[in-house]
């Protein structure tokens, strides 16, 4: 009995921590693997996708000289910043000449967030990175363009001028 119930606890807490995955996984011989055999880089592939908080590494996608960013404090909310939240962030790595130095404390914008979110219609909106344009404390853009994809979220946060300056708007 305590082995039967020592076996149900062990597949559940492998379930939890391999993201609910089926123990009918065959490997390229056609034999079921066991989860030990996984290891670590089965847990790899599970990448554990949260909201921008304190401490996430962002890249910046605007000319504005800076590459990339650090995430000091999320502004309203909480948990974390969204996709189309406005941040407060310290700049980790800049181009030798441009217009915000490494070091500086600036606000940005988050145009990409590998968090997933849900859209009107059912669908659901989700990018490969976390990325952030640099904007000053009226919300103007620093840079004067936008690299890479920009969900049309960005518009009932009322950032229109980061949408008008995207090269593609998702």
């Amino acid at each position: 009995m305590a082995a039967c119930v020592a076996s149900k606890w062990s597949m559940a807490v492998s379930r939890s921590l391999l993201g609910n995955l089926s123990n009918n996984n065959l490997g390229s011989l056609g034999k079921p693997q066991n989860l030990t055999s996984l290891g670590y880089n089965g847990l790899l592939f599970q990448q554990l996708r949260t909201f921008i908080q304190m401490r996430t590494k962002l890249k910046v996608v605007d000319n504005s000289g800076a590459k990339w960013v650090r995430c000091i404090q999320a502004l309203k909310g909480r948990k974390g910043a969204r996709l189309g939240d406005t941040i407060i962030a310290s700049v980790q790595e800049a181009q030798p000449r441009g217009k915000v130095k490494k070091g500086e404390v600036v606000y940005g914008v988050v145009v990409r967030a590998a968090m997933q979110r849900g859209r009107c219609d059912g669908s659901e909106v989700k990018f490969d990175d976390n990325a952030v344009v640099l904007v000053n404390k009226q919300g103007e853009p620093i840079g004067t363009r936008v690299f890479g994809p920009v969900p049309h979220e960005l518009r009932k946060k009322k950032h229109l001028k980061i949408l008008t300056l995207a090269e593609h708007i998702a």
